[in-house]
C-alpha cells in the first residue's frame, strides 16, 4: 500500500484535492457510509417514525411546524376546476364532485378536503401515508361508488422482504414486478401498534392482505431516485428538538426550584434541628410559616440569608433563538412560524420569509399532493 500512497502523492500532491476528503485532523473522525435510497431507510425508518410521532405528541414546536405546513399547503382544501368547454357538462361535473366530496371519507368523519389535510399530516409526521380506494356497491346509495380510507405508514411493514414465484419481489411491504413497477401492497388489516384495541383485531388484524396497487395511493415525498418509502419531515431536526426541549425544561425546573427557597436560617449550634425543620419559638410561631408583612424575632445566634438565585443570563434568549432557526431551516418553515415570535421582524423581512415558504408549499402541493393524491382521484 506504500507504493499506492506514493503514486497518489505524485499525481495529486500531499494535500487532498477536496477539503472534505483525506485523513486530516478535521476529517479523521468523519467516516460516513453511503447506503442506497432503499437501504438508508430500511433499518432506520421505524425508529425515525417513532421518534417523530413522539415529538409531535409532546413537543409544542414540532407540532407547530407540522401544523404550519398542513395549514398552508392544504388550508381549506385543494379544489379542482373542470376544463370542459360545455357549461352544462362542466356544472354537472362540479355538482357531482361536491356531492361525492361530502361522502368521500370511509370513516364518515370529514369530507375529501379534510382527508387531504389528514393524509398530508400523516405524511409529514410519519414520512408517508397510504390512501386506500374503497369501491362500494351501487345499492349503498353514494353519489359515486367510491370512498377513500387514510392509513398510517405502519400498516405497510418495513421488514417484509421476499422473492416470489414468477419473478415478483416484495421490498419493504411493496410488491414489484420484473420491470420494477409496483403491482401490490401488503397491508396489515389494522394498525400493528394498536393490538387488541384495533377494531379489526378480532378479524386477524395482524394478518397482511395483498391489495392491488391500483387501489392504493402511496403518498410520500421522494428525495432520492429509487426511493420506495418516505422519510419523516422532522428527520433532520429530531435530535436538536429533543435536546432543546430537555434544556428548556431543565431551565424551568431550576428556576422553579430556586424560587421555592425564600431564605436560609443559620444557627450557631449545629446540633439543633438536624432535620432542618424550624421549631416554634416561645410564642408558638415558626419561621417556616411566614406570611406577607411578617416580623420575625430571631433567637440568639440565629441569622437569616435570603435566596438570590442566578438568572438564566442574557444569552439564553439569543441561544434559543439561534437553535430554533436551525430547527426551522430543517423543517422548511420560517422561525416566526415555528415559535410565533414576531419581535424582530418588519414588513419586508417577514414578507421575504413567507414568499420563500410559499414556494416550498407550492412545490409540495404540485409535486406530491396534487400529482399523487388529487389528480388520480379526480380522474
Amino acid at each position: 500500500m506504500a507504493w499506492l500512497k506514493k503514486l497518489r502523492h505524485r499525481m495529486f500532491g500531499r494535500t487532498p484535492v477536496y477539503d472534505g476528503t483525506g485523513g486530516g485532523r478535521r476529517a479523521l473522525a468523519w467516516m460516513p457510509g453511503n447506503p442506497g435510497a432503499v437501504a438508508a431507510l430500511s433499518l432506520a425508518q421505524d425508529e425515525l417514525r417513532a421518534k417523530s410521532r413522539d415529538l409531535v405528541r409532546r413537543n409544542a414546536w414540532a407540532a407547530a411546524g407540522i401544523e404550519a405546513f398542513v395549514a398552508n399547503a392544504i388550508g381549506t382544501g385543494i379544489k379542482p376546476q373542470s376544463m370542459v368547454q360545455d357549461q352544462g357538462t362542466r356544472e354537472a361535473i362540479h355538482s357531482l364532485w361536491w356531492d361525492w366530496c361530502e361522502q368521500a371519507d370511509a370513516a364518515g368523519l370529514t369530507d375529501f378536503y379534510g382527508l387531504q389535510a389528514l393524509a398530508t399530516r400523516a405524511m409529514l409526521e410519519g414520512g408517508e401515508a397510504l390512501v386506500r380506494l374503497r369501491y362500494r356497491r351501487t345499492e349503498d346509495g353514494l353519489p359515486v361508488a367510491l370512498q377513500i380510507q387514510v392509513l398510517e405508514a405502519e400498516h405497510l411493514p418495513t421488514t417484509m422482504n421476499r422473492d416470489l414465484p414468477g419473478g415478483n419481489v416484495i421490498r419493504a411491504g411493496i410488491e414489484f414486478d420484473r420491470l420494477g413497477r409496483r403491482v401490490a401492497y401488503h397491508l396489515y388489516r389494522s394498525h400493528p401498534n394498536d393490538g387488541l384495541l384495533a377494531p379489526m383485531s378480532s378479524q386477524g388484524g395482524m394478518d397482511t392482505v395483498r391489495v392491488d396497487a391500483s387501489e392504493v395511493i402511496h403518498l410520500f415525498r421522494p428525495l432520492r431516485p429509487g426511493q420506495i418509502r418516505g422519510e419523516p419531515w422532522l428527520t433532520r431536526a429530531l435530535v436538536k428538538l429533543n435536546e432543546l426541549d430537555q434544556y428548556d425544561d431543565a431551565e424551568l425546573v431550576r428556576k422553579k426550584t430556586a424560587a421555592m427557597f425564600a431564605g436560609f436560617i443559620t444557627r450557631m449550634a449545629p446540633e439543633d434541628n438536624l432535620m432542618g425543620e424550624s421549631a416554634a419559638d416561645a410564642n408558638g410561631v415558626a419561621l417556616a410559616g411566614m406570611e406577607p408583612g411578617t416580623l420575625q424575632i430571631l433567637e440568639p445566634g440565629e441569622d437569616i440569608k435570603f435566596s438570590a438565585p442566578a438568572d438564566v443570563g442574557s444569552s439564553y434568549a439569543e441561544f434559543m433563538r439561534q437553535q430554533f432557526r436551525a430547527v426551522a431551516a430543517a423543517m422548511g418553515i420560517t422561525y416566526e412560524m415555528l415559535t410565533g415570535d414576531l419581535t424582530q421582524v418588519n414588513y419586508s423581512s417577514i414578507r421575504a420569509g413567507l414568499l420563500e415558504f410559499r414556494r416550498r408549499c407550492e412545490a409540495l402541493q404540485h409535486g406530491v399532493i396534487v400529482h399523487q393524491l388529487c389528480r388520480p382521484i379526480w380522474r
